[in-house]
């Protein structure tokens, strides 16, 4: 077993302690390292049976820049630290309310396009060792993200489409309806990039972290609770900033000065967001658990123990 998913096991089964981790994870000073520091820093966890307090930085930089499953380097944009610097734009920009289709279409576009790539940069690759992306994935990621890209923009295309001139119809489609759509598109989103995983099963490890064979049950379970982690982050970012909008319209102060609404909105959305982006990460384990009866049948077999790990990806 790689030694993050050591880590993870023996660190990271309790929501505060993944939470406590996570804070420090996110560290986007951490981009600043070499592959090479960043392998040296992985080798080290993998040499040393007992790490010190000296290790700390080594363990910071190989869970937060290192693939457990391939233990090659993660691509720089695609790494945990850089996932707020990256996305907050692109969701401030999302949901922002534009008069015309096109730019939503624009950001949409991007904001898809970035969470399809990190979907699949930091998915679970245990049953594809030594594979290229196949065409299928390929195909599939470029679909998840042309879909995604349309529904997204589907409020402001019916407001022109429409010709909604009502304020609380424009209300329903500008801060009602982009929460749960914003949430089913972040689940739509994890469930088919990450597909494969479900055809072909991901690796599972008994508790001496020596691997047994590969589970689609375990697999299924992982991009489940990845999808549902993911739809509590966008689901939440939109929801929490048009309700504190909403409410702070009916006070004086934001009556008489309209301006002020625009940065409220986009200074609650990357605040939202950058304080979600842990707690959603830490939902559930990084090496998740699941009963022996739930797996496959000659994997039981194979197992005395009561239940199995897998890697759940991110």
């Amino acid at each position: 077993m790689d030694p993050n998913l050591l880590y993870w096991k023996s660190e990271g089964q309790s929501f505060l302690s993944r939470l406590q981790i996570w804070v420090n994870l996110l560290d986007p000073t951490s981009l600043l390292s070499s592959d090479a520091e960043i392998q040296k820093a992985h080798a080290r966890l993998r040499s040393v049976e007992k790490l010190n307090e000296k290790d700390g930085h080594a363990h910071i930089l190989s869970l937060s820049s290192v693939h457990a499953d391939s233990g090659a380097a993660l691509p720089l944009i695609f790494r945990p630290p850089a996932f707020l610097p990256i996305s907050a734009p692109l969701v401030v920009a999302s949901l922002l309310p534009h008069s015309r289709v096109k730019p939503v279409l624009f950001w949409q576009l991007l904001l898809q396009s970035y969470s399809a790539g990190f979907n699949h940069a930091n998915r679970n690759s245990s049953s594809e060792q030594g594979q290229k992306t196949s065409l299928k994935q390929f195909l599939l990621i470029a679909g998840t993200v042309s879909y995604a890209t349309c529904a997204g923009a589907l409020p402001q295309i019916f407001i022109n489409r429409l010709g909604v001139r009502s304020a609380p119809i424009q209300t329903f489609f500008r801060s009602i309806l982009p929460i749960p759509l914003s949430a089913a598109l972040a689940l739509f989103n994890v469930f088919t990039v990450r597909s494969e995983e479900s055809e072909n099963g991901i690796q599972v490890f008994d508790s001496s972290g020596n691997p047994v064979g590969l589970s689609k049950a375990a697999a299924e379970k992982a991009v489940r609770e990845t999808a549902l982690s993911r739809a509590a982050l966008f689901g939440t970012t939109a929801a929490v900033p048009n309700l504190l909008v909403f409410l702070l319209q009916r006070r004086r102060l934001f009556q008489r000065n309209a301006l002020l609404v625009a940065p409220l909105r986009h200074i609650s959305v990357a605040l939202v967001l950058g304080l979600m982006i842990p707690v959603s990460f830490s939902l559930f384990p990084q090496l998740g658990t699941i009963k022996k009866e739930n797996v496959e049948e000659e994997l039981q077999a194979a197992v005395e123990d009561g239940q199995l790990y897998y890697h759940r990806g991110l």
